[in-house]
């Protein structure tokens, strides 16, 4: 039994319901570290004493020891801080996050890929004023022999060449962006 405040009538712990919620809860972020490889493992704030316990767990391949060694996994971490598990949750949900913006850059990539090999030279001169450092006979050329690849049916090779100096041109603009709001986030020059 919970018990209730003599004066206030208020439960005195959390019920039943939220304690199972609560298990079920680090029970997922259990299966979540499983999942995970030694060096994704490595990143994050995993306590010591957890990592044989998840070695252990990975190593299990039988399903019902597995599910009962993941069940042991979770006991584990539910007597670790709060704040052990909340770092641990964050640090995951940072990586997802860095994934996103991952796949949000490969798509931007695909579509100057698509516009240039689209657009001709409209779409190149566009990407010329977005991103002046690009040498425009070499993305000329990657155009020319993707298109040329196309019409006579040949394996993607300049395709895949034209989105790799497109992504290193791309990945490249976006750092030295991020270098300088870092170095003066004012926005201000130096002669300013």
């Amino acid at each position: 039994m919970r018990g209730k405040d003599e004066e206030t009538g208020e439960f005195l712990s959390p019920s039943r319901s939220q304690n199972r919620r609560e298990a079920l809860e680090v029970l997922a972020l259990g299966e979540q570290l499983v999942g995970l490889t030694e060096a994704q493992l490595a990143k994050l704030p995993v306590p010591e004493s957890l990592l044989p316990h998840i070695r252990e767990c990975k190593r299990i391949t039988a399903q019902i020891a597995h599910k009962r060694q993941l069940q042991y996994l979770a006991k584990q971490m539910r007597r670790e801080d709060d704040e052990v598990l909340e770092a641990i949750r964050d640090a995951l949900d940072e990586k997802g996050e860095a994934a996103r913006r991952e796949v949000a850059a490969m798509h931007r990539v695909e579509t100057w890929r698509d516009r240039l090999l689209d657009g001709g030279d409209a779409a190149l001169a566009e990407l010329l004023d977005e991103y002046p450092t690009a040498d425009r006979q070499q993305l000329r050329q990657l155009v020319r022999n993707t298109l040329e690849e196309r019409k006579r049916n040949k394996p993607p090779r300049a395709f895949r060449e034209l989105y790799r100096a497109l992504r290193e041109l791309i990945a490249g603009g976006t750092e030295d962006e991020a270098d300088e709001s870092e170095a003066d986030p004012s926005g201000a020059g130096p002669d300013d």
